[in-house]
C-alpha cells in the first residue's frame, strides 16, 4: 500500500466511523490525569508538600499501582456485562474524582488509595473501554480504529507536561490538579456521550446492553473465554513479549536521568526531546494498523519487540548525545506497535465476545510490571551493574521473547480456523 492510498484508506475510515473513533481518541487522552508521565510531573510538589524521600513516594507510587492491577481482572471484564455508556460514564467520574481527591487531600497516609483510584481509573479502566471498543466494534478496520484511538496517548504526552508545569508554576499543584479534573469532567463526560449517541444512534444491542456496531464474520468465531484462554499454551508462550514494553519502558523512563548522568548528557537535552518518543509512537500507531489489517496481527505481531532491541542496544553500544533521538524514536515506534498490535491479537486469536475479560487480565498483568519495573532496575543500579549493560541484558530478554512469541504464534492461524465456525 502506497502512501497515496494508504492516507486515502485513513481518510475514508474516519469519515465514515469518525464519532466512535473520536469516542476512542477522548478516552485515551482523558487517561493522561491518571498516567506516570502525568502524575510524576507534579512529584516534586507533593515530595515537598508531605516530606517524602524519592524512596516514600516511589514506593507509595508501586504499592496504588499494583493495586490497581490486582483489581482489574474485577473491574475490566464488567465492560462486557454493561451497557457501554454506563460503564464509561462511572470509569471516568471516578478518574475526575479521584484528581480531585488529591488535590484536597491532607495527608501522606491517603496517597496510597488516591494513587491506586488515579492508575485503576485512568491507566487501567478508562484506557480499557477506550481500546476495548474499538477492538470489539471493528473487524475490517481494526488496525486503523484502534491506531487512530491510541493517537490520544501520544496527544497527552506531547504537550500536556509543559502546561501543567506552567499552571503548578502559577496556580500550586494542588489548585493545577483539581481544575485539570474538574475540566475534564465537564468536558469529556458530555462529549463522549453525545459521541456515543451519535455513531451508535440506531444500532441494536445484544442481551448485555453492548452495541454492536459492526457485523462481520467475528459473528461466526469462536469466542473464548478467561478461563479458556489461561488453558490455551500459546498464551505463556506469549506472555514474555507482552510485559516487556510495561516493565522495560517504565524502568528507562522512570531511571532516564540516571541514565543521562551516567552517559554525562544533559537532563535538559534529554527530557527536551521527548517529543521525538511522541512521533515515534504516532508514526507507528498510523503506519502498523494498516498493515495488521492487510496481513493480521498473528502474522505482524511477533516483529513488534524490533524497535525495542534495537533502542537498547544503542544505549549499550553509544555514548554521544546525538544518539538520544534514535533511541527515543525507536522507544516510541515500540510503544506505538504495542498499542495497536496487542489489542488486535487478542481478538483474533479469543475472539470478540469475552475480549473485556480477557483484555483486563492482560492489562492487570502489564500494570504489574510497569510496578515492577523500576524497583528491578532500580537494584541493578544499586548493584553496581553499569547502564549499559543493563540495557543489554534487557535486549537479550527481548530476544528470548520474540523466539517465544514467533513460535506460540507459528500455529495461531491454524488453531483460530479449527475453532472458528462457518
Amino acid at each position: 500500500m502506497n502512501n497515496k492510498q494508504g492516507s486515502s484508506g485513513y481518510l475514508k475510515f474516519i469519515a465514515e466511523n469518525r464519532h466512535l473513533l473520536a469516542f476512542g481518541f477522548a478516552l485515551t487522552f482523558a487517561s493522561s490525569l491518571g498516567q506516570t508521565f502525568f502524575i510524576g510531573t507534579f512529584g516534586p510538589s507533593i515530595l515537598k508538600e508531605f516530606e517524602l524521600s524519592h524512596t516514600s513516594w516511589g514506593s507509595i507510587y508501586m504499592t496504588g499501582t499494583i493495586m490497581s492491577a490486582l483489581c482489574l481482572p474485577l473491574t475490566g471484564q464488567l465492560i462486557d456485562r454493561f451497557p457501554l455508556k454506563i460503564y464509561t460514564i462511572i470509569v471516568v467520574s471516578g478518574l475526575c474524582v479521584s484528581g480531585l481527591f488529591i488535590s484536597f487531600n491532607p495527608s501522606f497516609w491517603l496517597l496510597i488509595p488516591i494513587i491506586f483510584c488515579l492508575r485503576h481509573t485512568g491507566q487501567g479502566l478508562t484506557s480499557h473501554v477506550a481500546i476495548t471498543t474499538m477492538a470489539r466494534h471493528f473487524s475490517k478496520g481494526r488496525g486503523k480504529a484502534v491506531a487512530l484511538a491510541s493517537l490520544g496517548y501520544a496527544f497527552g504526552e506531547s504537550f500536556l507536561p509543559l502546561i501543567i508545569v506552567i499552571a503548578i508554576g502559577v496556580f500550586g499543584w494542588r489548585t493545577t490538579y483539581g481544575l485539570t479534573s474538574i475540566l475534564l469532567g465537564v468536558g469529556i463526560i458530555p462529549l463522549i456521550l453525545w459521541l456515543l449517541r451519535k455513531s451508535l444512534l440506531g444500532q441494536q444491542t445484544n442481551s448485555n446492553g453492548a452495541y454492536i456496531v459492526e457485523k462481520t464474520s467475528t459473528s461466526t468465531m469462536k469466542s473464548w473465554t478467561r478461563r479458556e484462554m489461561l488453558s490455551d499454551w500459546r498464551f505463556y508462550l506469549l506472555l514474555p513479549a507482552v510485559v516487556a514494553p510495561s516493565f522495560i519502558g517504565t524502568a528507562l523512563f522512570f531511571h532516564h536521568l540516571t541514565l543521562a548522568e551516567a552517559k554525562n548528557w544533559s537532563a535538559l537535552w534529554f527530557t527536551g526531546s521527548y517529543w521525538v518518543y511522541a512521533v515515534g509512537s504516532m508514526t507507528a500507531s498510523l503506519t502498523f494498523g494498516p498493515v495488521i489489517d492487510r496481513m493480521t496481527a498473528i502474522k505482524s505481531v511477533p516483529f513488534f519487540l524490533m524497535p525495542k532491541i534495537c533502542a537498547l542496544i544503542i544505549i549499550w553500544a553509544f555514548n554521544d548525545p546525538i544518539w538520544v533521538w534514535p533511541y527515543l524514536l525507536l522507544l516510541g515506534l515500540n510503544v506505538g506497535m504495542t498499542y495497536t498490535g496487542l489489542t488486535a491479537l487478542w481478538a483474533e486469536l479469543y475472539g470478540p465476545k469475552h475480549l473485556g475479560a480477557i483484555r483486563s487480565l492482560i492489562v492487570a498483568i502489564t500494570v504489574l510490571a510497569s510496578a515492577l519495573g523500576p524497583p528491578v532496575m532500580g537494584v541493578m543500579i544499586d548493584t553496581d551493574i553499569s547502564m549499559g549493560n543493563i540495557c543489554i541484558i534487557f535486549a537479550i530478554y527481548c530476544v528470548i521473547a520474540t523466539i517465544f512469541i514467533f513460535a506460540g504464534l507459528r500455529s495461531a492461524e491454524t488453531s483460530v480456523k479449527r475453532h472458528s465456525g462457518s
